[in-house]
């Protein structure tokens, strides 16, 4: 046998031999199974106890200490611990999450455990805790399936935006690398010296997947827009189009609170050179799945009222728009279009794009159209100025209104704003 284990922190085998040889001690709160799972110390694992079987992460006097513990939590600017258990969190604050991932075997690269994975459980709800949920998984594991928790709490309701793209698994051979963001959904394949699901047993093969979170207060809905070309079936964040294009928003409205909320209210504020076209709203949500139109016409100016809906209840509203050129500027147009929910006073918004060119005999040798500012408390559509090569034209937002967000999303490339 291969005792990779014999110094670990410091902490020789024999040293743990004589402090007795510790009986595996079930544990019931792993979620391995109803009757929990062994624990081994060190030494016991060097005298055989594994045998050919693989593990993971059952050490009680490893690296991390209680190796069941493999899922913690630290503010992602710390060079601190991770706390296991349960860490007190902070508005606007970053967090990493890590998962612990360690082959208990010792026999190195005899026992290659197989389509390695791991998994995290994030809550999309707004809460005073939220409890992320670790998982790992391996074919060939005894058992299969390994999870564990970290809870993040506060004295006030908060929700958790996922930052895309901070995925990564680090380990001695393969430095940090990324992980995909399938890792909060359908997980990420691991490895050790390449991401293939095969991790050999003994902790120089040991590593890391960690992933941050970010931590907002007083957000009770989220509102998401996206746009497509009438006639397309694939929705986005924004489209290109020309004048007389109509195109389609969809508004996604979902309740994030515990409780049922009423009469919530959706209005789209539509930028200068998109006009609504009349009795094209419809609205989508479990009374009318199949859609049902609404003739008031009043989306793009006082807004809907979409009715009463329970926590994670949710809806769509969809309307058409038409694209004119009223003040287009030579060049390059991105026409920014708002959607807003308001619920007992609270506003929550989003955006999506439309980008037009103008361009032909109308606009040679002339320069790009400067513009007024963004600043607009009168909800009139309004002009800005670019600060790229894109003249930007949105529908501005007035000032009574009580914004806390300008759109909840776990993967968004979007700025959050209060």
């Amino acid at each position: 046998m291969n005792k990779i284990y014999k110094t670990i922190l410091g902490v020789s085998a024999a040293a743990v031999m004589l402090a007795g040889t510790l009986t595996p001690v079930m544990v019931s709160a792993w979620g391995d199974s109803a009757n929990g799972r062994p624990s081994y110390t060190i030494a016991e694992i060097n005298e055989g106890k594994l045998g050919d079987t693989i593990t993971f992460n059952s050490i009680s006097d490893g690296k991390i200490g209680e190796e069941k513990n493999f899922v913690g939590a630290r503010v992602a600017s710390s060079d601190g611990a991770y706390n296991t258990k349960s860490i007190n969190v902070e508005d606007g604050q970053i967090y990493t999450i890590r998962l612990y991932v360690h082959n208990n075997n010792p026999k190195g690269t005899e026992r290659i455990a197989e389509n390695v994975k791991a998994t995290f459980s994030l809550p999309t709800t707004v809460a005073k805790s939220h409890t992320i949920i670790g998982y790992l998984d391996s074919s060939n594991a005894t058992p299969t399936r390994y999870w564990d928790e970290v809870t993040l709490a506060s004295n006030d309701n908060f929700y958790l935006e996922y930052i895309d793209g901070s995925a990564k698994y680090t380990n001695a051979k393969l430095g940090t690398v990324a992980l995909p963001n399938e890792v909060i959904t359908s997980g990420a394949t691991l490895g050790y010296d390449k991401l293939d699901g095969k991790i050999p047993g003994c902790y120089q093969y040991d590593g890391n997947v960690t992933i941050q979170v970010k931590v907002h207060k007083s957000v009770s809905a989220k509102v998401s827009k996206q746009v497509r070309i009438k006639g397309t079936k694939t929705w986005s964040e924004s489209v290109n189009a020309k004048v007389g294009d109509e195109v389609e928003y969809q508004i996604e409205y979902v309740n994030l609170l515990a409780d049922q909320v009423n009469d919530v209210m959706i209005r789209d504020m539509l930028p200068t050179n998109v006009e609504y076209v009349q009795n094209s709203t419809y609205l989508y949500n479990t009374a009318y799945p199949n859609g049902v139109q609404l003739k008031d016409n009043t989306l793009t100016t006082t807004g809907i009222n979409i009715g009463s809906y329970t926590s994670k209840g949710n809806a769509y509203v969809r309307f058409t728009g038409k694209v004119v050129d009223k003040t287009l500027a030579c060049g390059d147009n991105q026409l920014i279009n708002w959607a807003a929910s308001t619920v007992n006073g609270t506003v929550t918004k989003d955006d999506a794009s439309v980008m037009v060119k103008k361009d032909g005999d109308v606009c040679k040798d002339k320069p790009v159209n400067p513009t007024p500012t963004p600043d607009n408390p009168t909800n009139t559509p309004s002009t800005i100025v670019s600060t790229g090569p894109a003249t930007i034209v949105t529908g501005a937002v007035g000032a009574g209104s009580v914004v806390t967000m300008l759109g909840y999303y776990i993967a968004s490339r979007k700025k959050l704003m209060k």
